[in-house]
C-alpha cells in the first residue's frame, strides 16, 4: 500500500468535507483519519497513535481552556472597556483606520511570538469596534491571520525555531536576513487593510460614534452583573504579569494560564456561585475550541505514526528533477506553502525540511538558504485546521472555519509571495546556486 498516496488522499478527503461543509471539522477530524488508518492496514496500533497525538496536544488544549476563561472574564469585568472607548475615539468611526489599526496592533501583540495570546488580546481590543460599526469580521480574521503568520518568524517563534533545531542553525543568523521580507509582507498588509477599508467605507460610511452611551463594552448587555470596574486595576496589573510570563519563560504555557484564571476568579468572583455562573456562561465557547484540539490529535497521531507524512515528504522531493536542483532555495519555498498547510510543523520541519536541505545541497545550496525558504509558508500555514490557534481565531470572532479558509486564502498567499520575491532580492535564500 503506497503510504504516500494514502496520506494526500487523506488530507484533500479531509479538506474536501471542511472546505464543502458536508461535515464539521471536529466530526471530520477523527472520522477522516480512523477510515484512512483502517483501510491501510493499522487498526493494531491506531489505539497508540490516537493517544500519542492526544498527548501531544494535550498541553495546547489545556492552555487554550483557560485561557479562553481567563480574557473572558476580564472582559467581562470591563477591562478591555477603555482602550475600546479610547480606539473609538481615534478612529473617528473610519472603518479603514479600524483595519489598519488591526494590522498595526496584531504586528505588536505578536512579538511575544504566541499565536493564542496575540488572538486572545487582539480580539478583545478590537472586536468590539467590528461588531459597534458592523464590519465584516472575515476582514479582522484575515489580517489578524496574516500579520501573526509574518511576525511567526521571529526567532522566539515556533518555526524559525524549528527550523534551526532541525538544521543546528543559530537562530539569529537565519532570521536576520528575512526583515526586509518581513517589512513587505506588514507593507502589504496595510495596503491589504486600506483595500478593504475602501470597501467598507462604502458599504457603512463614517459612523458617527458621540456621546457617552456610543459604546459601552463588549459584554455589557450581556453579563452587567459581572462589571468589575473597582478592580480594573488589578485586573491590569494580573494581564500585564500573564503577558510578562509568557514572554519571560516563567512557567509553562498552560501553568501559567491556569494560576491566573484561578487568582481572577478568586478576587472578582469570591461567591462560589458567581464563579460557576462565569464558567457557565463561557462553558460553549471553551467546549467548542478545545475538543477541536483533541480532534486535531487523533489527525496528526495518525498521520504520523502510520508514517504517511514521512512517505509523503520522500515522494515530493523524489519527483523533482534534477535539472531543478540549484533552484532548490525558490522550490523550498513554495513547497513550504501546501505542505505546511498539510501537516503540522513539526512534521514539515523535523520530517521534511532535512531531506530538502540534504538535495540542496547536492547542487550548493546551503543548508541556512533552504532553512529560510521554507519559513516562507507561514501565513498560509495558520489557515491549516490543524493549528490549535486558528479555532481559537474564529470561535473568538463568531465566524465559520471554512468561510475564514476561503476568505483568507488568497490574501494569505500573496502575503507569502511578496516575503518570497523579497527574500530572494535580498539574497537571504538565492534563486539559483
Amino acid at each position: 500500500m503506497n503510504l504516500a498516496l494514502l496520506g494526500f488522499l487523506m488530507v484533500a478527503t479531509f479538506m474536501t468535507l471542511i472546505m464543502t461543509k458536508r461535515m464539521t471539522p471536529l466530526v471530520a477530524l477523527i472520522t477522516v483519519p480512523t477510515a484512512f488508518a483502517l483501510f491501510a492496514g493499522f487498526a493494531g496500533g491506531i489505539g497508540d497513535m490516537m493517544i500519542d497525538g492526544i498527548k501531544n496536544l494535550a498541553p495546547t488544549g489545556v492552555m487554550l481552556l483557560f485561557a479562553i476563561l481567563f480574557f473572558s472574564i476580564m472582559t467581562d469585568t470591563g477591562l478591555f472597556d477603555p482602550l475600546v472607548n479610547r480606539l473609538l475615539r481615534v478612529v473617528h468611526g473610519d472603518p479603514l483606520l479600524i483595519l489598519i489599526g488591526t494590522v498595526v496592533l496584531c504586528a505588536i501583540v505578536s512579538l511575544d511570538g504566541d499565536g493564542s495570546t496575540t488572538y486572545i488580546i487582539t480580539i478583545a481590543a478590537l472586536l468590539p469596534l467590528y461588531k459597534r460599526y458592523d464590519m465584516n469580521r472575515l476582514y479582522l480574521c484575515c489580517l489578524l491571520m496574516s500579520t501573526s503568520g509574518v511576525m511567526n518568524l521571529t526567532p522566539w517563534g515556533g518555526p524559525t525555531a524549528r527550523a534551526a533545531s532541525a538544521l543546528k542553525l543559530d537562530p539569529a543568523t537565519l532570521f536576520l536576513p528575512l526583515v526586509p521580507g518581513m517589512i513587505a509582507g506588514l507593507a502589504f498588509l496595510i495596503g491589504l487593510a486600506v483595500w478593504f477599508g475602501r470597501k467598507e467605507r462604502r458599504r457603512i460610511g463614517h459612523v458617527k460614534a458621540n456621546g457617552p452611551t456610543a459604546f459601552t463594552g463588549m459584554a455589557v448587555s450581556q453579563f452587567p452583573e459581572a462589571r468589575r470596574y473597582h478592580l480594573r486595576w488589578f485586573n491590569g496589573a494580573l494581564t500585564l504579569a500573564l503577558i510578562a510570563g509568557l514572554v519571560l519563560g516563567v512557567l509553562p504555557l498552560s501553568v501559567l494560564m491556569m494560576l491566573a484564571f484561578a487568582i481572577a476568579m478568586i478576587v472578582n468572583y469570591p461567591q462560589v456561585a458567581e464563579q460557576k455562573e462565569r464558567i457557565s456562561a463561557h462553558a460553549g465557547n471553551v467546549l467548542s475550541v478545545v475538543s477541536l484540539i483533541f480532534a486535531a490529535g487523533i489527525f496528526t497521531g495518525i498521520l504520523s505514526g502510520t508514517g504517511m507524512v514521512e512517505a509523503m515528504s520522500k515522494e515530493v522531493v523524489g519527483l523533482i528533477p534534477p535539472a531543478m536542483g540549484p533552484y532548490m532555495a525558490p522550490i523550498t519555498a513554495l513547497l513550504s506553502l501546501p505542505f505546511t498547510f498539510f501537516i503540522s510543523n513539526d512534521a514539515f520541519y523535523f520530517g521534511m525540511l532535512p531531506i530538502l536541505a540534504e538535495a540542496g545541497a547536492h547542487y550548493g545550496v546551503s543548508p541556512i538558504a533552504i532553512a529560510r525558504a521554507s519559513l516562507m509558508g507561514q501565513p498560509v500555514h495558520l489557515l491549516s485546521p490543524l493549528v490549535p490557534s486558528t479555532y481559537l481565531l474564529v470561535s473568538l470572532a463568531g465566524i465559520d472555519l471554512a468561510d475564514h479558509q476561503r476568505f483568507t486564502l488568497i490574501p494569505a498567499t500573496m502575503v507569502c509571495v511578496v516575503m518570497t520575491l523579497v527574500g530572494m532580492a535580498v539574497l537571504a535564500f538565492p534563486f539559483v546556486s
